[in-house]
């Protein structure tokens, strides 16, 4: 979009004016922002051009004009410094990556004072040791222990009743046997060594295995939420409780914040996304920034700070940023 240097000036001092004070920019508070010595009526015909082209619009309440998505994406494409600042960023030290992720999204939110979120990483199906445990009559827990000290459970319920001595001989023979295989690779395996075994223990096995599976596969991509409850002190937000169920709404669907996050997680480097801009961001009064993390020089996660349109968008990239570059490190094996 062709602006005129006059132009950017101004819309650059107009977002930055409302992210700062949220409040609809007026002519006479612009020019002193600016910097630019022209007069108000200069000024108005400006901000004219400006909403034409969709980038300010003027609120019915007020003379002023603030910023539309499409402003917003001029402003963080084009305008957009990134300034250095000091975070008291506290460290991720290496432990189960449950906690990584659990802190890392604590410590996004603690950061912008918005929502954190993390994409948790894929985990491996390879199981290093694996228990069960008789509950009552045709029910079990099954324990499974992942190479890096994942420990995920499922309670299983079966046809058949099984004693505790059963799923001890069942556990030791597939950890005597399998460890280290993943799950897919154990079911195969025990299909051809039926005939080696007893049959009760063979179908209490191929139960467990089954149901390890779904476990595993019900974890894939957990997403891990914190600080919901900062939206309530944004102004944005409070003043209009429609905004706030919709953010809340979309915290509560997974499966879409997955979707809108998994395009961050093929690209370099930390993206933002503008409520009312596209179909990514289902919200107007919703932004997001997020980046991929790696583990050992592989993408597997995104992470990012959901937060109102309004938000300080210098200081979230490099939040995220960051953090993204902390996780890497506490998750990667070096």
């Amino acid at each position: 979009m062709k602006l005129d240097d006059r132009a950017k000036v101004l819309l650059k001092a107009l977002i930055e004016r409302y992210i700062a004070e949220g409040q609809p920019v007026g002519s006479r508070t612009l020019s002193r922002a600016s910097g630019l010595e022209l007069s108000p009526a200069t000024i108005r015909n400006v901000m004219s051009d400006l909403e034409e082209l969709g980038l300010v619009a003027s609120p019915h309440t007020s003379a002023g004009r603030i910023p539309t998505a499409r402003g917003y994406r001029l402003f963080v494409d084009t305008m957009l410094t990134a300034r250095r600042e000091d975070f008291a960023a506290p460290s991720l030290p290496p432990d189960q990556p449950q906690k990584v992720i659990a802190h890392a999204a604590q410590m996004l939110s603690n950061l912008s004072q918005f929502v954190g979120v993390v994409v948790a990483p894929r985990r491996s199906s390879v199981f290093r040791h694996i228990e069960f445990l008789r509950l009552a009559e045709r029910r079990f827990l099954i324990i499974i222990v992942s190479p890096d000290g994942d420990v995920q459970n499922r309670v299983v319920h079966t046809a058949a009743d099984y004693s505790q001595s059963q799923l001890a001989e069942a556990a030791n023979y597939l950890n005597a046997n399998y460890a280290g295989l993943t799950i897919e690779e154990v079911r195969e395996r025990l299909k051809n060594e039926v005939e080696q075994l007893r049959s009760e223990i063979v179908t209490l096995m191929q139960t467990a295995v089954d149901a390890s599976s779904e476990a595993l596969k019900e974890d894939q991509d957990e997403v891990v939420i914190s600080g919901e409850r900062n939206l309530l002190a944004v102004s944005d937000f409070a003043s209009d409780m429609t905004h706030l169920r919709h953010a809340f709404e979309l915290f509560e669907q997974k499966t879409q914040l997955m979707r809108l996050l998994d395009v961050s997680s093929q690209a370099d480097g930390v993206r933002i996304f503008i409520g009312g801009e596209s179909h990514i961001v289902p919200f107007e009064e919703l932004s997001v920034v997020s980046a991929p993390y790696e583990v050992d020089g592989q993408v597997v996660g995104t992470l990012g700070v959901i937060g109102p349109t309004r938000m300080a968008y210098d200081r979230m990239i490099q939040i995220v940023d960051i953090t993204s570059r902390l996780v890497s490190n506490a998750l990667s094996h070096k």
